[in-house]
């Protein structure tokens, strides 16, 4: 079985990958010893994406361990808010990860909105021991409600509304939404262009 270190740590993002790649072994940073900060200071998904890779690849090399890596960078673009929060999705309140400031932030910000159509992206880089790496992107397309609906833990998905769900992804199973979601369609790309072989 291939092994793929995923540059995350994160409990929920970790298990839609090992949902999606069964054919594969995914390790998070935690399993192969990596517990430096990664400054994410780009400006789009595939700059942060890309730091992210490079400086896993780097330390895996320099323990002599040789693995494909891949690194996410997502986020939610709502278009009445040119594009907001984007990059900053998980630092979009100021503190990192602070789902429910986010959410909050986001909501008082389209108070007055009536555009609140919004999509999710997601950049997946791939990157070999070798620094040579290959990039897919995934969109889902949908709009924020104006109440949280469903499930709250996962960033924005109670508020996130899918138009070909009909639901939010608050609401829906880890099956559904994976079947639609950005994530998903990125590493489905993966699959189908043979990045990962």
């Amino acid at each position: 079985m291939k092994t793929i270190v995923l540059a995350s740590n994160n409990k929920h993002k970790i298990s839609e990958f090992k949902e999606m790649l069964p054919d594969f072994k995914v390790l998070a940073l935690k399993d192969v010893g990596f517990f430096e900060d990664i400054v994410e200071d780009g400006t789009t998904f595939l700059e942060n994406s890309l730091i992210k890779a490079r400086a896993i690849t780097k330390f895996l090399n320099e323990k002599g361990k040789k693995a494909l890596v891949i690194a996410d960078d997502s986020g939610l673009c709502v278009n009445s808010l040119n594009g907001e929060p984007g990059v900053y999705s998980a630092r979009y309140a100021g503190e990192h990860g602070n789902n429910v400031e986010n959410r909050a932030k986001l909501l008082k910000k389209l108070k007055n909105k009536a555009d609140r159509s919004a999509y999710f992206v997601c950049l997946l880089t791939v990157m070999n021991p070798d620094g040579t790496y290959s990039y897919v992107e995934g969109k889902t397309f949908g709009h924020i409600t104006p109440e949280e609906r469903g499930n709250t833990s996962f960033c924005y998905d109670c508020l996130f509304y899918s138009d070909e769900l009909k639901k939010t992804f608050g609401e829906a199973t880890d099956d559904e939404k994976n079947s639609v979601s950005h994530r998903g369609r990125a590493i489905k790309m993966l699959i189908e262009k043979g990045l990962l072989n």
